[in-house]
């Protein structure tokens, strides 16, 4: 199961209390105040780990509370301050308030982000001795914690999205030139939540994002539309895998990029290659369309294996940084 949107509450922790206490010792009847400062309260911290792929590594826990600083003690002894909490969530996570507003982008690995701050410590009587009054009641209590309402929302970082209409084959491709292990059958909508696979070539890698089948639409919502196709906005480029066997795979191609640029303008400006799948079939009208129309592509077939090592040093190719260690762009 594929988890992209979750709503949480944290609470940081309060502060703890100031002590009101007096030194106590033989002959000394009123030693003076000694009463020592609370600790602050745990912070509430978001932190990338990398080992998560989705929201759903997170648990279903929706509501985060951080524990609280102890009381200050007698003798001056500061209270324990409580230890911060650490929420754990995948690279590629963006943090937005109830209004929708970004506070943060997680996108590096082991990046942190303070998401609710504990309360300071109080103050302790001993801070309010003077000399006409020696022995101060007056302490400051801890500062409450914070409370916010939190938006996350995961857009997958990979260097390729691949995109393609239903049944193009986008999954048996991934399957055939990466280590990801994808569902693959012969209906449409097999893929119904993104692939990341990791793609070898020599010392270096790089990670494809097997987006599920768009359909005409999609911009606006139609079949699985927005949900997944945010998921591109990440990624440096966009090879588009077009069912060459297809009568009008041409006019497909088309559709594909009109939605690209009517879900957000900047991704028609991507850098793209064009695999024609199927090439183990009778796909040379549908190849000689494409070069009409000056379109460059590379044939392929995740069946029999042709064009895919071809359409990987291309892909390598069409990034920019020489050292590919999937930071996303």
């Amino acid at each position: 199961m594929f988890l992209d949107e979750k709503s949480i509450e944290v609470y940081s922790g309060k502060g703890g209390d100031g002590a009101c206490s007096f030194r106590r010792e033989k002959f000394v009847p009123l030693g003076g105040p000694d009463g020592g400062d609370g600790g602050n309260g745990a912070n509430v911290i978001l932190k990338v780990n990398e080992q998560f792929t989705t929201l759903l590594d997170m648990g279903r826990k929706h509501v985060y509370k951080a524990t609280h600083g102890a009381p200050g003690g007698a003798s001056n002894r500061t209270g324990a301050s409580a230890k911060d909490l650490i929420i754990e969530v995948p690279r590629g996570t963006l943090v937005k308030d109830s209004e929708q507003r970004i506070l943060a982008d997680l996108t590096e690995a082991g990046q942190t982000w303070l998401a609710a701050k504990g309360g300071r410590g109080g103050k302790g009587n001993q801070h309010f001795a003077t000399p006409t009054n020696q022995a101060p009641r007056k302490t400051i209590p801890g500062r409450p914690g914070e409370k916010r309402s939190l938006h996350l929302e995961l857009k997958l970082m990979a260097d390729i999205g691949l995109v393609g209409f239903p049944n193009a084959g986008k999954s048996s491709l991934v399957h055939k030139i990466s280590k990801a292990r994808p569902k693959v059958a012969d209906y449409p909508f097999t893929t119904l939540e993104p692939v990341l696979g990791m793609v070898q070539l020599g010392n270096r890698s790089f990670v494809v994002a097997d987006i599920p089948g768009l359909i005409e639409g999609a911009s606006q919502g139609k079949g699985l539309g927005h949900q997944f196709l945010k998921h591109i906005e990440r990624t440096h480029s966009i090879l588009f895998v077009i069912d060459a066997f297809q009568e009008k795979a041409f006019e497909q191609f088309l559709i594909l990029k009109k939605e690209l640029e009517e879900f957000h303008p900047k991704l028609a400006e991507k850098p793209y290659l064009i695999a024609l799948n199927k090439a183990d079939l009778n796909t040379e009208k549908t190849q000689s369309i494409f070069k009409k129309h000056k379109e460059s592509f590379i044939s392929t077939s995740a069946i029999t294996g042709e064009g895919c090592q071809e359409l990987v040093i291309a892909l390598d190719k069409l990034l920019p940084d020489p050292q590919k260690q999937s930071k996303g762009w």
